[in-house]
């Protein structure tokens, strides 16, 4: 195994010993003290089951087989989610036809980083996380279930999910995908044309156009943000089925997985082969996610999702562990924004299967994990093929070939020639704190920037003085009061074509902002999630327009060139009143109550 990833699993397991012990004790008591359906009333047991068919209801109430939990993050505006509507019927009928049961437990809100980027709407964003979790509990709190099945897969969706799932952790979970919806729209095309529209060079009708070329039917979005990152740890966290992620929707192989998914929860289920979710999410398949993720250039935002599900384990977990493992694992994906490929041209070059192959023989993954599909790592470097049905029985799935081989050597690369030498995600410390950067997209050129400052309270400021022509010039653009308690933490991904337009022009130009980027950051060097906050006294708060930083994420430096003497006479500005429209006010307290993102930024714990 390679030393920093064994070190870094010994450190973790050393430091979470007494949380994760606890952890354990409490989910085997709750197995031992409230078995599903074994202390329910009769009243109580009549209620879970009145709506059931008479079969059905006899099925349960006997306890002899599985009843299946379903949590469900369906609606028909997320283009990712409008796929499971159909889910739960086809769940019931495998389960019916496996002898088992099945019955939706519950929904959790799943809203579209998409549809709100830019918008009040994504102040509630990084808070929807904790609201799906509790949602998740409050959906399984009725103690009908030997198993649960979870269907999501976008950004604050999957983590909420889970997050609420390690709860009843003395039970078996199987998450289960719908897909990424077809190749659109190319990548670089679309940022071509998001850089001529932020110029006014092209309308609004033809913009609209070329984003709806890009997502253009039921699926996730095609790029590596964070919905799909999602599904690449669910893999390697070993609750999702091997190779399940990236199989588009509508396909009989796509069908035939979530049949799968109910078979193997049965086989795990108390009355086979039991393998609850605690012996599943450890401190080895935690760590085996974040290399997966530093790999394949994912998501920043799980820079904190990682966290919370970590102590949602009783495991501790922190930013300085990611950095020390990304000094050790090597980019071995091309998948846009850190490449030009899409997740289908990565399924297609070899996707997960791939990918941990190389990842195992190179000595980066714990192997004694066990998973969904049974112990160790065999079955995820294979992917999924269909089994000729018989007499019309539903086609089976079957992992037989390992893939040993990338189909596409410009999409995904093997251990020993890997795209770099680090997994990009990087820590950054000074005297403004600390904040996460992510490099695989940057040029080597860009990564260091001192330059004087613009500072900006918001993103709409930021796109004022673009359009004024204020910032073609070196440059270090400050936008605060962007963090967890001042609005709820949003994506500002509006700036992310100005500033690209900034850089083309020959100009040094680099982001530090206490707000996210998420997994579309991109070729501008972006400082993100720096904490402390504005909002709660940060350094931030004391920037003034023209004071030189220095952002260099080769040396993991962030540092506001002022001297003490001259700070300690500035007053920090003060936030100005949040607006509370859409939403925004019944989270307030949330805002007020939610910790540190390099604590999680969550509520929960």
């Amino acid at each position: 195994m390679n030393p920093t990833v064994e070190e870094v699993t010994a450190a973790i397991i050393k430091r979470s010993q007494a949380s994760r012990q606890a952890y354990i004790a409490a989910m085997k008591s709750c197995m031992a003290q409230n078995p599903p359906r074994k202390r329910l009333s009769c009243g109580n047991l009549a209620h879970g089951i009145a709506a059931c068919a008479q079969a059905e209801k006899e099925r349960i109430a006997q306890g002899k087989t599985p009843n299946l939990g379903i949590i469900t993050a369906y609606n028909d505006m997320l283009s990712a989610h409008q796929p499971y509507a159909e889910y739960p019927q086809q769940i019931k009928e495998a389960a019916r036809e496996l002898g088992a049961t099945a019955q939706v437990a519950g929904g959790v809100p799943a809203m579209c980083d998409g549809v709100t980027q830019g918008q009040p709407g994504m102040e509630l964003s990084l808070h929807s996380r904790d609201v799906v979790a509790m949602a998740t509990a409050i959906g399984l709190s009725h103690n009908m279930f030997d198993g649960n099945l979870f269907l999501g897969i976008c950004d604050k969706i999957v983590p909420g999910m889970l997050i609420g799932a390690l709860q009843f952790g003395h039970l078996p979970a199987v998450f289960v995908p719908a897909g990424p919806m077809p190749s659109g729209l190319p990548n670089r095309e679309k940022a071509a044309k998001r850089q001529l529209f932020a110029e006014k060079k092209i309308s609004r009708e033809e913009m609209l156009s070329v984003e709806s070329a890009s997502y253009h039917s039921p699926g996730t979005c095609t790029f590596y943000g964070t919905a799909n990152s999602n599904q690449m740890l669910m893999e390697l966290l070993g609750v999702q089925l091997a190779g399940a992620s990236f199989i588009n929707p509508g396909t009989a192989l796509r069908t035939a997985l979530t049949r799968a998914a109910v078979e193997k929860l049965i086989a795990i289920t108390a009355a086979q082969d039991y393998r609850p979710l605690y012996e599943v999410v450890t401190e080895l398949s935690i760590v085996n996610a974040i290399i997966g993720l530093l790999a394949t250039g994912g998501s920043t935002n799980h820079t904190m999702h990682l966290i919370t599900i970590a102590r949602a384990a009783g495991i501790h977990l922190c930013w300085e562990d990611m950095q020390q493992l990304s000094t050790a694992v090597p980019l071995l994906a091309r998948i846009y924004p850190n490449g030009q490929a899409d997740v289908n041209h990565f399924q297609a070059a070899g996707g997960m299967a791939y990918l941990i192959h190389e990842l195992r023989h190179g000595g980066y993954l714990n192997e004694d994990v066990v998973n969904v599909m049974g112990a160790g790592l065999d079955s995820y470097c294979c992917k999924p093929e269909l089994v000729d049905s018989k007499d019309n029985a539903p086609a089976q799935v079957i992992w037989k070939e390992e893939i040993t081989r990338a189909g596409d050597a410009a999409v995904l690369a093997g251990a020993e020639r890997p795209f770099a030498e680090d997994g990009g995600i990087r820590l950054l410390q000074g005297n403004l704190g600390q904040a996460i950067i992510k490099v695989s997209a940057v040029a080597a050129e860009h990564r260091s920037v001192e330059a004087p400052c613009r500072v900006f309270d918001s993103q709409d400021e930021l796109k004022a003085a673009f359009e004024n022509g204020e910032l073609f010039r070196d440059l270090i653009a400050v936008v605060r009061f962007q963090g967890a308690a001042a609005n709820g933490m949003p994506e500002l991904h509006k700036m992310s074509p100005l500033l690209g337009v900034v850089q083309d022009r020959g100009f040094k130009v680099a982001l530090i902002t206490d707000g996210r980027m998420s997994g579309a950051s991109g070729k501008v060097p972006a400082a993100i999630h720096l904490s402390p906050e504005a909002a709660r006294g940060g350094l931030l708060g004391k920037i003034q327009d023209g004071d030189v930083i220095q952002l260099d994420a080769d040396r993991g430096q962030l540092e506001l060139k002022v001297d003490a003497k001259t700070l300690d006479k500035r007053k920090p500005v003060k936030q100005a009143p949040a607006a509370t429209t859409l939403g925004r006010e019944i989270f307030r307290r949330l805002r007020a109550s939610i910790n540190r993102p390099e604590q999680g930024a969550d509520v929960l714990f």
